[in-house]
């Protein structure tokens, strides 16, 4: 036990040792920034005056590296402009620019190493072509209110990603604004970590998990990207509070995703057919914009989510089943819901199901639920999604006649979506004006 004890002391003492000697140092462009960095001790507080400093930066020991208004640092369009390979290392209140292009390389504004523990990287400014921050298999970094901007200019597939983590466990993303880089937030094979309220717009994908388990993503915003949240290959995830507003190809896609709940978000405005008229496009076919595309994805609750104003609020295909859908509202969408499977699917949990904005059903016990069930496709809707060409036909007597048909002679209905007790009103948690504040 003493010896316990003197071992402890020892190391308070060379902590207090370490403390005693940390300093603030100033530093200002005519010095050599790489040369102070390596003559800091442990503990110092590097504060840079106005100015560009020109340069491949690296910290090698726990140190905070912050700027007074208008300090650059300029990676001279190579490599990364500054490398962390120390713990508890800071870094904040900097523009940094001109990094390299190379992806194989993995170039960055600042690239983590991993073993960099404990990295805050807050308040900072990014412009460059390639990846912003990527942090490799490093643990428990926060990564706060940074603005990161790409090139608009460069070919989306050549541009890096905003954030890029790879192997991160414990890791806080929160309050960045990203635009113009190929992803905003791209998170590979990392567990435990919460995306936070991020805002991330005009980009590839807002968002974009792969092979991630038990991550958080809640109260970001997503705008004008092609896919909002591309949520891939992954388990456990939350999703809850987020918004999707004006994407083009997907709001929330989720592929092979499993035991995973996604909850209080709102999808709005995934019209991929009225941007393609917008832009006058001559593609003779464009995909329909969906507020929410579930690919192969099992044992998902689906909870309280509003999907609208799409061209298809839910589309549903190749063996997503056992998902449960409670409370949400699908409103004003051309297309309220595209399934496209051999089992029917009732979207109703302990009788209470979702607001749909075109059921045209009554209510006469007044207990809040449509007396009569909403079912939004007919053999018809599938016939047409099966043969495309059909739809020249769509309000031809052929068509009206098979309707009739259908309607007459149930046995003959093809498998499809139910929802035995449709809700008469929006729920007050979904509405539209209480989610955009």
């Amino acid at each position: 036990m003493r010896t316990h004890l003197s071992f402890v002391l020892i190391l308070f003492g060379i902590s207090l040792i370490h403390s005693a000697n940390a300093s603030v140092v100033s530093v200002n462009p005519e010095q050599d920034l790489q040369q102070q960095l390596e003559l800091a001790q442990a503990g110092d507080h590097l504060i840079l005056s106005a100015g560009i400093y020109l340069g491949n930066f690296t910290i090698d020991k726990t140190l905070t590296l912050s700027g007074q208004e208008g300090v650059i640092l300029d990676g001279q369009a190579q490599g990364h402009t500054l490398e962390i390979k120390a713990k508890n290392v800071v870094i904040q209140d900097l523009k940094i620019q001109n990094w390299g292009h190379n992806l194989t390389t993995l170039d960055a504004g600042i690239f983590v190493n991993t073993q960099a523990e404990h990295v805050q990287i807050q308040n900072n400014q990014f412009v460059g072509n390639s990846s912003g921050i990527w942090v490799d298999a490093t643990p428990n970094i926060q990564i706060i209110n940074n603005t990161i901007e790409g090139n608009e200019t460069v070919r989306s597939p050549d541009r890096g990603n905003g954030i890029h983590l790879y192997n991160v466990s414990g890791a806080l993303i929160k309050g960045n604004e990203i635009w113009h880089t190929r992803d905003g937030i791209y998170m590979d094979t990392s567990n435990g970590n919460e995306l936070n309220g991020n805002y991330l717009h005009d980009l590839r994908y807002g968002i974009h998990y792969m092979y991630s388990y038990t991550n958080l993503v809640t109260k970001n915003h997503t705008k004008n990207t092609r896919t909002g949240y591309a949520l891939m290959q992954s388990k456990f995830l939350t999703v809850t509070n987020n918004i999707s507003e004006n994407d083009v190809n997907y709001g929330m896609l989720l592929n092979f995703i499993t035991k995973s709940t996604i909850k209080n978000n709102k999808v709005i405005g995934v019209q991929n057919m009225r941007n393609a008229q917008m832009q006058h496009s001559q593609q003779r076919y464009q995909p329909e914009g969906k507020a929410l595309f579930i690919y192969n994805s099992l044992f998902n609750d689906i909870h309280n989510n509003v999907l609208a104003e799409s061209d298809i609020g839910i589309h549903i295909t190749a063996g997503s089943e056992d998902n449960t859908f409670t409370g949400n509202a699908f409103v004003s969408n051309t297309k309220q819901v595209k399934y496209v499977a051999n089992r029917t699917q009732d979207w109703s949990v302990k009788q209470q199901g979702n607001y749909w904005s075109d059921y045209l059903g009554w209510d006469m016990d007044g207990d809040g639920k449509g007396d009569v069930a909403y079912e939004p496709n007919d053999g018809v809707d599938r016939l047409l999604w099966k043969y495309p060409t059909a739809k020249l036909l769509f309000n031809s007597p052929a068509i009206e006649i098979l309707r009739w048909v259908q309607r007459q002679f149930p046995v003959l209905k093809s498998p499809g979506i139910k929802d035995s007790y449709p809700l008469m009103h929006q729920p007050e948690h979904s509405s539209m004006e209480q989610q955009a504040s």
